[in-house]
């Protein structure tokens, strides 16, 4: 059962990564490799089905940081089981839709691996039984609906419509984080299975309206409920497999999911009542008014969806067991004909290039079986009989006459409830009459005709299932409604039938007013007003825009007050900084440290200790001879490496030893494009201002490094020294804290480094330099033969691997390793140039990057398969043949991609800096540059 719950999660990413990896195959193979992950799931979740529908719920845990209560748990009850399907069954028919709707230019690969990122967030967030990990994937579904809603990023609309997606939902995240916190200390716990049942516990907490209504803000943010709702229409310049994924099973089902999700926890207050039932009513009244007047068919069904979510919302907000039940059967539904809809929307889109409604019109006669779906899906929009949409539509109208609290509130519902039905059939009339009725279509430049055949089956069989839904509800959707309400309920799960007919009765009274009303409204308004001449104006996103203007001209005030380009003003800052940030505890509570007796210093320390402050004290002397100044750091370097040999730290010495190497070909590179003197400070008391914050700085940090340095024995390191063998398996302690004991700080500080070589990489790829930069030709000449580098690179990679391999447990490992495969390379950069390198080379670095990461997450990860937490060593002993004995620790798998992460990482970012290109626009002036020159930009001294 535990495999296949991860393997279930696993599979999206794991095909992700694979349409990635085989990003030159075709199209078909990607879309193959795309749909073998619902499909697939869609069987592991069939083999789980008879068990959850007799109300087992199955769990797969395993620890991840049990420090602060984050366990990797996956649990999987009725109503998780029912989103997966969800998620996996209308993500199989989207994916057949993108591979027609797709042009040619569009790059199916990329748009394929996002949509497997977003199916598999969906699925964590379903599948989490920790609220925590529920959160790292709610953060990812936005992040990866972001890279959808922005996939065509040369349309303005498309990147203006994910970036504020992005800043909505991802500022409900915040919140949302800061309502699972306040929960956790009410319970003392994460566990899902814990805080359902504490909903006592929670309710009667000091701290349950401040939870509630965080908790509320990430669920309305997420589901667009007003005042939230505004993102979702601008959302629709996203494609349409996009617009139909997101916005009928997941995206903005999340956050219904996760109100139905924690309903036993935080429902049954009035708080909860009035809160959530009101803002759903309010949604829904505003998204099914404005669904009226859009002239775009997805805009319509954008606003559609928002209303769509308000009744759930409203339905859930009531808190009765009914009408739970209606909430959880209308999500349900609306995924099944919004699904349907989006995609007949985009086909219309594809086969007559517009989704004006202004433009369209009789499409019935050019494109009959299309529109024969469309109508029949809109119906069930609408809520008319023998249609899926038709029965829960009845079960609303029941639930909100009976909705309970003040009779004024009674009323409030059911009225809105009421206008609910009014403006629905209103809406999808005009949905209908203005595409495939009337006179049309004109002003088009193609002629409308029916789709590829394969493009229509998944918008068929999404009507097939709303159809026999509506007709046969208790032999089809009874069992997926009864898992999916219970799981909720539990024992209050009420008694009742599906069925198309329940006689005549007050809810049915309400539904044929509705479908009257809304008639008469849709043919009044055109009588009345000119639909096609209303203006649609978005309050909401117009306030958005402005509050974010205000938010970066702010932003540029303040980078141009404190970040104007001066690297030394921007050092002064940082250092200025660090002095307080560390100065404040102490000052606020002083305290001299214990301080034993230092031990007698050798003469061969001193010698050390009087080259290294040698060459600092020449380094300040002579900084304005820039690469005399640059090997004098080095010198500097090279003595803190020997003092690490002299205190028996070798690895710290050969760390130190690379970086010195490496950073020194970095400033080599850098000095390129830099005059060979600094200019002069022409103020004195800049200089002593800059040597006394120098001092305190200096002068604090030593005392901090003593202060760790001379610490009894008996203490964290002991500690590390006595387990890390026994239970790291390898005898060099130095290793193991970066790969076992710590080897999730380990995983942030290359995923950090790799971030930072990227953004190098974009920041430099398409750079040039001015005119009166470029320097007249190469700043040095090496005397080393270029062939003899060449000779060093098989000799470095054999010690390179040869330090890797035994970094266990001696000197070495990854990161040591990559550093030293690094340097032979960066001195073939130098000397010989990086267009010549790269030629012979042609090694992809950023490809390098992810690998690595992906090595490290992969074995960090497998050992959660084995119920412990992540980056937990294991230990094998394999006896070969000839070469005996071989001890293997899990860990050299993560060791694997740090040293990946930080060979591709040091060698993307020093190759960049050799390719800076002259300018295009002006001719380059031959000769010496003029030291006095400013930058036109900052006015700094070059």
């Amino acid at each position: 059962m535990i495999p296949s719950l991860i393997l279930l999660l696993a599979l999206p990413f794991i095909l992700a990564v694979a349409v990635a990896a085989f990003s030159r195959s075709s199209r078909s193979t990607a879309a193959w490799l795309a749909a073998a992950a619902p499909l697939a799931g869609l069987a592991i979740l069939a083999t789980l089905t008879p068990a959850v529908l007799e109300g087992e719920v199955l769990r797969s845990s395993g620890q991840w940081l049990p420090q602060i209560g984050l366990d990797f748990t996956l649990r999987l009850d009725g109503l998780a089981w029912m989103f997966a399907g969800m998620v996996l069954g209308i993500g199989a028919l989207v994916v057949l839709y993108a591979h027609y709707y797709l042009s040619p230019q569009d790059k199916a690969h990329r748009f394929f691996c996002y949509l497997l990122l977003f199916m598999g967030a969906m699925l964590g967030m379903v599948l989490s039984g920790n609220l925590l990990l529920l959160m790292i994937f709610w953060e990812l579904t936005s992040i990866s609906s972001f890279l959808l809603i922005g996939f065509w990023s040369h349309r303005q609309d498309a990147r203006e419509g994910a970036r504020m997606a992005l800043v909505i939902t991802g500022g409900g995240g915040l919140a949302l984080l800061g309502g699972v916190l306040l929960i956790g200390r009410i319970v003392g716990s994460f566990d899902l299975d814990v805080v359902l049942a504490a909903g006592d516990q929670i309710r009667a907490s000091a701290l349950y309206p401040y939870a509630l209504f965080l908790v509320l803000a990430g669920i309305f943010t997420k589901s667009a409920q007003f005042p939230f709702h505004f993102w979702l229409p601008q959302a629709m310049a996203a494609p349409t497999p996009v617009s139909a994924y997101l916005h009928s099973a997941t995206m903005v089902k999340a956050g219904v999911f996760l109100l139905a999700r924690l309903h036993p926890a935080l429902a049954g207050t009035d708080l909860f009542f009035y809160t959530v039932s009101g803002i759903g009513a309010l949604t829904l009244l505003i998204g099914a008014w404005n669904a009226i007047f859009q002239h775009d068919l997805k805009g319509l069904l954008a606003y559609s969806t928002i209303s769509h979510l308000g009744l759930i919302t409203m339905l859930f907000g009531l808190s009765k067991p009914m009408a739970v039940v209606a909430g959880v059967f209308h999500i349900l539904n609306h995924a099944t004909f919004k699904a349907s809809l989006f995609m007949a929307a985009g086909i219309i889109d594809h086969e007559t290039g517009t989704r004006d409604m202004r433009k369209l019109g009789g499409l019935r006669r050019l494109m009959p079986f299309t529109s024969a779906l469309a109508i029949i899906a809109s119906l069930a929009m609408a809520g008319i009989p023998l249609l899926n949409g038709f029965l829960s539509k009845e079960m609303l109208f029941a639930e909100a006459l009976d909705a309970g609290g003040p009779a004024l509130m009674q009323m409030a519902m059911s009225i809105a409830a009421l206008l609910a039905g009014v403006f629905g059939v209103a809406y999808s009339l005009r949905f209908v009459h203005d595409t495939f009725f009337g006179k049309g279509p004109h002003d088009l430049d193609r002629v409308p005709h029916e789709p590829p055949r394969w493009m229509k089956v998944p918008v068929e069989i999404l009507v097939v299932i709303c159809v026999a839904v509506g007709i046969a509800p208790a032999l089809t959707i009874a069992p997926v409604l009864h898992a999916g309400a219970a799981s909720i309920l539990g024992a209050q799960m009420p008694e009742y039938s599906l069925s198309i007919w329940h006689g005549f009765n007050l809810p049915l009274a309400m539904s044929a007013a509705g479908v009257l009303g809304g008639i008469a409204l849709y043919f009044g308004l055109r009588r009345l007003i000119d639909l096609y001449a209303v203006r649609n104006t978005t309050p909401g996103r117009d306030a958005f825009h402005r509050q974010l203007d205000l938010l970066s001209a702010l932003a540029n005030r303040l980078t141009a007050a404190i970040a104007n380009g001066s690297l030394q003003r921007m050092l002064l800052g940082l250092v200025v900084v660090a002095v307080v940030a560390g100065a404040a505890p102490w000052l606020a509570a002083p305290s001299w440290p214990n301080w034993p007796s230092p031990q007698p210093m050798p003469l061969l320390g001193w010698a050390l200790w009087a080259v290294m402050m040698a060459c600092a004290m020449a380094t300040l002397r002579m900084y304005k001879q820039r690469l005399l100044a640059v090997l004098l750091v080095g010198g500097v370097g090279l003595m803190v490496a020997m003092t690490f040999v002299f205190l028996s730290a070798p690895d710290l010495a050969l760390t130190q030893l690379l970086v010195e190497m490496v950073t020194l070909v970095l400033m080599l590179l850098g000095m390129n494009y830099l005059p060979a003197q600094s200019v002069t400070e022409r103020s004195t008391l800049r200089k002593y201002r800059d040597a006394g914050i120098a001092l305190v700085a200096g002068v604090g940090l030593a005392a901090l490094a003593y202060t760790a340095m001379t610490l009894p024995p008996n203490t964290m390191a002991g500690e590390m020294l006595a387990r890390s063998l026994p239970e790291a398996y390898g005898s060099n302690v130095v290793n193991v804290i970066l790969v076992d004991f710590r080897g999730f700080d380990t995983f942030g500080e290359i995923t950090v480094f790799g971030i930072a070589a990227l953004v190098v990489h974009a920041m430099l790829r398409r750079s040039r330099m001015a005119p009166e930069q470029i320097m007249p030709g190469p700043p040095i000449k090496l005397p080393v033969p270029a062939d003899l580098a060449q000779i060093m690179f098989p000799l470095t990679l054999t010690v390179s691997i040869f330090m890797f391999l035994r970094g266990h447990n001696s000197p070495g490992g990854g990161f040591i390793a990559g550093l030293i495969l690094a340097v032979p390379l960066l001195i073939q950069y130098v000397i010989q140039g990086t267009a010549s390198v790269e030629s012979r080379f042609g090694f992809d670095y950023v490809r390098c990057i992810g690998i690595g990461l992906l090595i490290a997450v992969a074995s960090g990860s497998a050992s959660m398969l084995f119920g412990v937490p992540f980056l937990t060593s294991g230990h094998l002993d394999l006896h070969l043949p000839v070469i005996g004995d071989v001890p293997l620790a899990s860990a050299i798998g993560f060791d694997t991609g740090v040293y990946l992460v930080v060979f591709g990482g040091a060698m993307l970012m020093l190759s960049m800096m050799g390719t800076i290109k002259p300018s295009r626009t002006r001719t380059a002036r031959r000769g010496e540059i003029d030291p006095q020159k400013r930058s036109a930009l900052t006015g700094e001294m070059h």
